[in-house]
């Protein structure tokens, strides 16, 4: 909570009242920048790669397919486009929303601009799962083994930290963090034993899965995400206002009504659903649910009514972008999505640091 509450308070008591109403009248325009940003890159992601189409052509298949007119493409065209790239498309989607919004929820969750949904354990239970799955050699959902086993050991590694930072029917936001700290470096060590065990073919697939990526999309993986995303993005914003009053101290919300324990237990489970989600099919991608919240409350105010929504769509029009670019700037090589992200993240986070830091005049 120091973090948020310091770094947002300005040196003089005449900023704020200048500041707030411009930030709000920055969120419509802010809004309809982002839907525009989205819509451009998801009609060149659909037509940029080994094999171009046209921007009218995409637009017109796409029209075709909906009964509105236009006309099909070639038999290849066709494929390339509604087999390979739309379905990639739109799974860059549903993880970018699913992790620009829990990262805009543990933000608000922990009264912290620095928090991300990694820091309960979730993509390192998430991790563990997978690799376990990879390096024992199950099978039994077939292709989509190694998906489920990330899944369900996402949602369990929260479910963890969860009951081990409870007690005397309390869960204090310190204990949570530093549960999922211990977690995480236990996580760490099962995948290191697992990579240990494994043979070269193994290795091969666990570095490929932990770099993550999108290239294995399918209208499947997009049908098997889509009810998790659908869900999370449709209740988050529905605790909007009991996060902008959480934010004025966990004492303060109490007195205004707000159930803080039963706010904290539900908002956690909707970050495991669409963390877990997103990383069972697509791998490690960070600093996403961290990078788009903070950009966002930087510009449009920490109101939750607009960053919640709003970082779902920030968090699309990133990864849409980042992986049209890895598919892309290599060509016809394809660079890991994550590493791409933690690579532009990172040095994000270090100026955040410093700036966090440089207007609390220091961390004592």
């Amino acid at each position: 909570m120091t973090v948020l509450t310091k770094a947002a308070t300005p040196a003089t008591p005449a900023t704020p009242t200048a500041a707030a109403p411009r930030r709000r009248r920055a969120a419509l325009p802010l809004a309809v920048g982002l839907l525009t940003a989205l819509a451009l890159l998801c009609l060149l992601s659909a037509g940029i790669g080994a094999y171009d189409i046209p921007l009218g052509d995409v637009v017109s298949s796409v029209q075709h397919r909906m009964g509105a007119g236009g006309a099909p493409l070639d038999r290849v065209g066709e494929s390339v486009l509604w087999n390979v790239r739309l379905p990639r498309v739109v799974l860059a989607l549903l993880v970018g929303a699913s992790l620009g919004c829990a990262g805009a929820l543990m933000q608000g969750v922990f009264g912290n601009p620095l928090a991300e949904p990694g820091v309960i354990g979730i993509s390192s239970g998430a991790a563990v799962g997978a690799v376990a799955s990879i390096a024992l050699g199950l099978n039994f959902f077939g292709n989509w083994t190694v998906t489920v086993c990330a899944f369900v050991a996402g949602l369990a590694t929260v479910l963890l930290v969860y009951v081990m930072s409870r007690e005397g029917g309390r869960t204090e936001v310190v204990t949570l963090i530093l549960t999922g700290i211990a977690v995480n470096a236990f996580a760490g060590a099962l995948i290191g034993l697992c990579v240990f065990f494994a043979d070269n073919a193994q290795l091969s697939q666990i570095t490929f899965w932990q770099l993550g990526s999108l290239a294995g999309a399918t209208w499947p993986k997009v049908l098997a995400v889509l009810p998790c995303a659908l869900l999370g993005l449709a209740v988050a914003p529905f605790f909007s206002r009991r996060l902008d009053l959480l934010a004025l101290g966990e004492r303060p919300a109490r007195h205004l009504g707000v159930d803080v324990e039963r706010l904290r237990l539900v908002l956690v489970l909707v970050v495991a659903l669409l963390t877990a989600a997103a990383v069972a099919v697509a791998g490690i991608i960070t600093f996403v649910g961290l990078l788009v919240p903070h950009l966002l409350r930087m510009a449009a105010g920490p109101g939750h009514r607009f960053l919640v929504p709003g970082s779902a769509l920030g968090g699309a029009v990133v990864l849409v972008a980042a992986d049209l670019a890895a598919r892309t700037v290599a060509a016809p090589a394809e660079l890991p999505l994550g590493v791409l992200t933690a690579l532009f993240g990172s040095p994000f986070f270090f100026w955040l640091l410093r700036r966090t830091r440089r207007r609390q005049g220091g961390w004592a």
